[in-house]
């Protein structure tokens, strides 16, 4: 064991939300995901609208937003390297101009009533394209911010921004398919993408990839293989990876049962986004708590909130489930979802250790992790949830992950994780530490 640590870098302080506000271009990227976001969820509903209609089949709009999420994961692996062979600039264009084509084809797939598979493809290759949008961002963000601290602050207030925009999607895309129908809807769509478009091309500027990417089709594929190398031989990186993923067990638990878990017990159906927003509002508080400490002391509380953060779901298993005790499970969901902020130091040192010239693929893939341990979550919970009860599932999938972060903390790279953000954060290494 290593004598107590001293820093050389009396640590700066931390900007101000105005400050990262200020910054040029921050703005508008900012609006322009938010709104590329927005249409994201319009196409959702609306498709899986048209697809209830056509089939009366509840299994088969279910099925609309399958085929939503798992092009998700394959264009968050398949297609992220693409932000390290082209200017970030032209990607995140790129993918809303194209998404907005298949926005096109989709509504002229419903006006001449098309069958329902060729609305799934077209819905599926809209989110395929999707993918490398979300680490072509988080390039754009390192470039913004030469000052790390004001980073930390900036992919905070995206990661509020991510709960928000969920929240927003879904209310905004129901009322505008209520109020216009699926083709109206579909053309607001349209719209969002044109929108986001012409933003990022006005407001960010075009910079060179680092680094030389192999050339030819191949070489593509070769690039996506380097970058699941490199991940998997960075001790610090694989640890931050493995800890989000056993971490999403616990955090996708709530929001996969709280529906079931207020019906199932003779519960108002209202109640149940009331519980479901519990997680997310808890989060969003957990989010602005984290954003204001430095990121040396975030990134060493962060394995301590990660192992915390199941305990109160575990613990809402033992409150019965009446409405009067219904407020004491909100509070614990609410508690558990505060702890969840330890993603956002995660997120940010994660993007700031990798090589620059890997940053594309190796997000991407960490991406696509992420999105299949949360799928995985979710078939889990409502498993455990038909065989059990929603509230043993929730505790299920709790324990599982507190048992998982247990494990990664006994071997948890503490010295390595500190000397990383000493380096993303300070630019150099504490003299006792070369």
């Amino acid at each position: 064991m290593g004598g107590p640590r001293t820093n050389s870098h009396a640590p700066a302080g931390m900007p101000s939300y105005a400050d990262v506000l200020r910054t040029r271009g921050f703005v508008p990227a900012f609006l322009a995901l938010s709104i590329s976001t927005w249409g994201d969820y319009i196409a959702r509903i609306a498709v899986a609208l048209v697809v209830r209609e056509r089939t009366g089949s509840d299994l088969a709009m279910a099925a609309t937003f399958t085929a939503s999420l798992l092009p998700s994961i394959l264009g968050r692996s398949l297609l992220s390297p693409l932000a390290d062979r082209i200017p970030y600039k032209h990607v995140l264009v790129g993918s809303d101009l194209v998404r907005g084509i298949f926005v096109l084809a989709i509504l002229a797939a419903v006006a001449q009533d098309s069958r329902v598979w060729l609305l799934l493809v077209l819905l599926f290759a809209l989110e395929l394209f999707g993918g490398p949008a979300g680490a072509s961002v988080q390039i754009l963000l390192t470039d913004l911010f030469e000052d790390r601290r004001a980073f930390l602050r900036a992919r905070g207030l995206f990661s509020l921004a991510e709960q928000v925009n969920q929240a927003i999607g879904l209310a905004v895309g129901g009322i505008i398919v209520t109020a216009l129908s699926a083709h109206g809807a579909l053309l607001v769509d349209l719209g969002t993408f044109l929108v986001s478009a012409a933003l990022f091309a006005v407001a960010v500027k075009a910079r060179p990839v680092s680094g030389i990417p192999t050339p030819g089709i191949v070489g593509f594929f070769r690039d996506i293989a380097d970058g699941a190398r490199y991940l998997a031989r960075h001790r610090v990186l694989l640890s931050l990876l493995t800890l989000s993923l056993f971490a999403m067990w616990g955090i996708v638990a709530p929001e996969a049962v709280a529906i079931p878990y207020v019906l199932g017990n003779g519960l108002p159906q209202w109640l149940g986004g009331v519980l479901m927003a519990a997680p997310v509002s808890g989060a969003v508080a957990g989010l602005v708590m984290v954003g204001r400490w430095q990121p040396e002391a975030a990134s060493s509380r962060m394995i301590a909130m990660a192992l915390l953060m199941p305990v109160p779901l575990i613990v809402s298993a033992l409150v019965p489930p009446s409405t009067g005790w219904l407020p004491v499970v909100w509070l614990l969901w609410f508690l558990s979802g505060v702890l969840q902020a330890f993603v956002l130091p995660l997120q940010a040192t994660f993007a700031l250790v990798v090589e620059p010239d890997m940053r594309g693929r190796v997000i991407g893939l960490a991406g696509a992790a992420s999105m299949t341990a949360a799928a995985l979550g979710f078939l889990l919970a409502g498993w455990l949830s038909e065989s059990l009860t929603p509230r043993v599932a929730v505790a299920g999938c709790a324990a599982l992950s507190l048992a998982g972060v247990a494990l990664l903390a006994a071997t948890w790279p503490a010295r390595s994780l500190d000397d990383a953000v000493d380096v993303a954060f300070n630019g150099e290494l504490n003299e006792g530490d070369r």
